[in-house]
């Protein structure tokens, strides 16, 4: 017998199994399998109600809630793929992938109405934008927002028999390597391979404390837009744990909420780890339910992980992946007989590939690299997870997708017990506080200013964000500019995380024979001096 491998099944093994289960606690909201399960039903009844189409694409713009949480499973439900916007985001931005993927529907927070009027200036397929809570008076939006389409709405169950396996069920965009995004589509299977996958990994390292099982409660630390996120709104559902939702990132809000809902694990990125381990809040809350921390997003320090795990007394280690691989390809506890290394930690490493992955770093000869901690090469992947392709992009999903392996772009070196480790970005990707920052737009935006004649963006190191942008430039012959309007310049046309902290003067650019500039002799120069002054 062969049955579609889709995430819908999750929530209802959840809810048959654990129906008076606690499966979500938002604000003061709290609802059981069995009301989760009823929730996402009614937003497919919805969804079909009020014209959405089977294969298109339904936008969300929210921070974490459980509505956007209904939306991982009831847009499924009604055939449709899910889009999950990143809050951050200008209104050219967020218009510039509504405009891409081609959605109609776009359900978003109150908080975010302001945008509707440019959104509907420069969106113009947006046919319906309803609000996820409250009331507004702005033109554009729908007057029932969406407990109105539930509430009248009754429960619709599909038949899962006949979803398409292979079909996308989500949509998410990453402007990872170049000036523009692309949708990365993730399909039923993918969505579902990963998840066990993941389930298997963490139940099988010998130094996870609280395997995941239907007691466990999760506090969701990272954005459900994001990479280091979405997978777990599959993983702790199918397992029938509590997801404990935070709209936004604060440490005393985590502190609060970990000693109120007993949570047991959470995500971070390092520079959440940072502000966690160093708030005053931290000792007057109860943090002992705490047993496990993934890192994600960018590199975390050796000693960061020890500091962690001394001060918020658990089990921490780090993992590995990308949009386009569902996410995660690698974790990084240690494995048994194993012991810490005198320099660090195994576990601040890049990590060994989970179950149902396979990784390779290997050469421009696409040979293997010798195993040995020194030799640098390219990080390629192959596994249930990874990415159908890219949304109407055929020519970029063959370039990523090459002779069956997916290549990451990302360099880094492996050890004899198959630990990686990333170094360097092939495609100049800066990770600032997890949000991936596409170094060649800011280069875009700045070359587009009057007065600028060429400009490099590069990673320089940061306290607390891990790395953020910063700019060499060369003005045209003639011209003036301050560093203070061009910062100005770029703020104005950028989401404020994108915008470079620092910007540097110079008569010319290193380049080679070819003329392309060499990135690495500026990060050789600027990677020890500080991002703001």
């Amino acid at each position: 017998m062969n049955l579609p491998l889709t995430p819908i099944r999750f929530l209802r093994y959840a809810r048959d199994q654990f129906p008076n289960r606690t499966a979500v606690v938002c604000d003061q909201q709290r609802f059981t399998y069995d009301q989760f399960s009823e929730r996402a039903l009614r937003l497919c009844g919805a969804l079909a109600s009020i014209g959405a189409r089977p294969n298109e694409p339904v936008a969300f713009l929210s921070t974490n809630c459980h509505r956007l949480l209904e939306a991982y499973y009831g847009v499924l439900e009604a055939g449709c793929i899910l889009l999950p916007l990143n809050v951050r985001l200008t209104p050219a931005d967020l218009a510039y992938i509504l405009n891409d993927s081609g959605a109609r529907l776009l359900f978003l927070e109150s908080r975010f109405a302001p945008l509707v009027p440019a959104l509907k200036k420069m969106v113009p397929t947006l046919e319906q934008m309803i609000l996820l809570d409250g009331r507004h008076d702005v033109s554009g939006i729908s007057p029932d927002n969406y407990e109105d389409l539930l509430s009248r709405s009754a429960p619709v169950e599909c038949d899962f028999t006949k979803t398409d396996e292979n079909a996308t069920a989500e949509l998410f965009y990453t402007s990872g390597t170049s000036d523009r995004p692309k949708g990365v589509m993730l399909t039923h299977r993918n969505i579902y391979l990963h998840a066990l996958s993941v389930i298997v990994a963490l139940q099988t390292s010998p130094t996870t404390i609280g395997h995941l099982s239907c007691e466990d409660i999760q506090l969701h630390t990272i954005p459900l837009f994001h990479a280091n996120g979405w997978g777990a709104a599959h993983v702790v559902t199918l397992v029938g744990a509590t997801h404990v939702m935070m709209h936004l990132f604060d440490p005393e809000h985590v502190f609060r909420l970990i000693q109120q809902e007993r949570a047991q694990s959470c995500c971070l990125v390092p520079a959440m780890a940072v502000a966690l381990v160093n708030s005053e809040a931290r000792t007057k809350y109860d943090l002992s339910s705490l047993k496990r921390i993934i890192f994600g997003g960018a590199a975390v320090s050796p000693a960061l992980v020890r500091e962690v795990q001394q001060k918020l007394n658990c089990v921490c280690f780090s993992g590995y992946g990308l949009t386009e691989t569902s996410p995660v390809l690698a974790l990084s506890p240690l494995k048994a007989g194993l012991d810490r290394t005198a320099d660090g930690v195994l576990e601040a490493k890049t990590g060994y590939a989970i179950p149902g992955v396979e990784l390779r770093v290997v050469g421009a000869d696409d040979e293997d690299i010798p195993a040995n901690s020194q030799s640098v090469g390219e990080v390629i992947a192959r596994g249930d997870g990874i990415m159908a392709g890219y949304w109407r992009q055929p020519d970029a999903t063959r370039r990523a997708l090459m002779d069956g392996w997916f290549h990451t772009g990302d360099l880094a070196t492996i050890d004899d017990n198959n630990y990686i480790h990333i170094v360097d970005r092939q495609k100049d990707i800066i990770i600032s506080g997890g949000e991936n920052i596409s170094s060649l737009e800011i280069e875009s935006i700045l070359g587009s200013h009057p007065a600028v004649l060429e400009a490099a963006v590069i990673p320089v190191p940061d306290p607390h964000w891990g790395e953020v942008p910063r700019a060499v430039v060369t003005l045209r012959p003639g011209s003036y500019c301050t560093e203070d309007e061009l910062l100005g310049f770029c703020r104005s046309h950028l989401a404020h995380y994108k915008c470079p902290r620092l910007i540097d003067f110079v008569d010319s650019l290193p380049k080679n024979g070819l003329g392309k500039v060499l990135k690495y002799e500026l990060r050789k120069k600027y990677w020890q001096m500080p991002a703001a002054v």
